[in-house]
């Protein structure tokens, strides 16, 4: 990691909007004395080494980058939070004070509702169990990019699938059906999640992830929605006693650029960004889900004892058919017909 994290984020903090610009760059047109630097692309993640098996994937993505830049420009890149937290990710992509941002879809769907394909409660099976269907150069791809493009968004990779669904994990008291749900406060970041367990009876908390832990340690929250990189990448197991498997809700973590951004790259450049993207989404969502999680994190939650409830067929059935009014509610976010085809896509139609 860059030595020099504390000076630049001072550095961006007055200068963004110029610097920024020219990606640090073009210094000499500001002053005529100074030679000409190859361009730079600085990029960003909030993960922490503790999401051992996500952080790891991208910094091999980032070294592949790297490599394919060779002397032709130059990489930065800062996790966990070091040069902007996650909430500030998008609006520095906006002003130029980063080119290029690793960023979870949940945390951004209410800025780019396309994404919400990505979270869209039971339909996030569909894409777990097939993620070569939101691919790179797939069809539901390009189109989930025809759309960002409107709000001048590039959406690279989504990492080759999405994660292994969220689940919801309580403590104390326990939630091992939809009937429990009733009267629970739930760590939510997905909005799609929030309305789908309305009709259950549970209200919705948005909470960071580093907080999660002292809410559920404290009885802020009663349970939360979590993929098991958070569960534990937070430790959150320690203050957790069951885990009920329904598929509420999932998420990825894209690689985006601006599309104003992507379309001036000259060609080498783009090469070296697509070769890192293409093993990017080769390896990401497939290593966490088929690797990490199965081989390391599932073994040690059921080693620490947390209770794993498997939903009923009715049960599945009862939340899928709760689930289509957030369908329908999200398609009229997106555009009807714009939304229909990404769910048709999305269900390998």
């Amino acid at each position: 990691m860059n030595d020099k994290k504390v000076s630049r984020r001072d550095f961006f903090k007055w200068s963004g909007g110029v610097c920024g610009g020219v990606a640090l760059s073009g210094l000499g047109a500001f002053f005529p004395g100074m030679s000409h630097a190859a361009d730079t692309y600085t990029g960003v993640t909030y993960y922490t080494p503790t999401y051992k098996g996500i952080l790891s994937v991208k910094k091999q993505c980032i070294e592949i980058l790297k490599q394919e830049a060779g002397d032709r420009f130059n990489v930065e890149f800062y996790d966990s939070g070091t040069l902007m937290k996650a909430d500030e990710q998008t609006s520095a992509l906006r002003t130029g004070t980063i080119q290029f941002m690793f960023h979870t879809t949940s945390y951004i769907t209410r800025s780019f509702k396309s994404l919400g394909i990505t979270g869209l409660p039971s339909l996030v099976q569909e894409l777990y169990a097939h993620g070569d269907r939101i691919k790179m150069e797939s069809p539901l791809w390009k189109h989930i990019n025809d759309k960002l493009a409107e709000d001048d968004i590039f959406m690279l990779t989504s990492g080759g699938g999405v994660l292994q669904p969220e689940y919801i994990w309580s403590g104390d008291k326990k939630i091992g059906s939809l009937d429990d749900l009733k009267g629970k406060r739930l760590r939510i970041v997905s909005y799609e999640a929030t309305e789908s367990l309305k009709h259950f009876g549970a209200a919705g908390v948005r909470i960071p992830s580093s907080e999660t832990y002292l809410a559920l340690q404290r009885g802020t929250v009663d349970g939360a929605v979590l993929n098991i990189s958070t569960t534990m990448g937070r430790r959150l197991f320690e203050q957790l006693k069951h885990c009920y498997e329904l598929p509420v809700t999932a998420f990825t973590i894209g690689l985006f650029m601006l599309k104003r951004t992507w379309d001036k790259l000259d060609d080498e450049t783009k090469s070296a960004f697509w070769t890192a993207a293409k093993w990017y989404d080769d390896n990401f969502c497939h290593q966490l889900n088929n690797q990490y999680y199965v081989e390391e994190y599932w073994p040690q939650i059921k080693a620490a004892g947390i209770d794993i409830i498997q939903p009923t067929e009715a049960e599945l059935q009862t939340f899928q058919d709760q689930s289509k009014p957030v369908w329908d509610w999200w398609k009229n976010e997106v555009g009807e017909e714009w939304g229909q085809k990404a769910i048709d896509l999305a269900m390998g139609k």
